[in-house]
């Protein structure tokens, strides 16, 4: 019992060591991405805004709960070119249990097609392209 506690606690202070930043490529401008980002920052219940800058097209927001613990993220959009852009999320860990960017991804995919700008878009690190789902 007491190297199982010692096992978790190692693993606990280490998640930072997680931390990872995910980037992926949508063919739509900035602005039109930035505002299915915006959408799932406020407004899907998810997330405890701790900033929103519009103009930088940056927000840093909490996730988690009791169980998983909270931890705080933040997502940066950066234009390539005028009908290209990049998504950065900042993730504080992703595991067994969360899996931050990819849910924070997959809920903006879904805003994108609410708002009927739902492109095709590349995982940068491996530039396969594939269709939101």
């Amino acid at each position: 019992m007491k190297r199982l506690l010692i096992s978790v606690l190692a693993l606990a202070i280490s998640a930072p060591a997680f931390a990872k930043t995910h980037k992926d490529e949508y063919s739509i401008p900035c602005k039109t991405l930035w505002q299915a980002v915006h959408d799932v920052v406020r407004n899907s219940g998810k997330y405890g805004i701790l900033s929103i800058n519009d103009e930088e097209m940056q927000a840093s927001y909490n996730i988690g709960g009791n169980l998983t613990g909270k931890r705080t993220n933040s997502v940066l959009l950066n234009p390539n070119g005028d009908n290209a852009c990049e998504m950065q999320i900042q993730t504080a860990y992703s595991g067994l249990v969360n899996n931050d960017a990819s849910d924070f991804k997959k809920r903006v995919d879904e805003s994108l097609a609410k708002q009927g700008a739902a492109p095709a878009q590349k995982d940068a690190a491996s530039g396969a392209a594939s269709q939101p789902k």
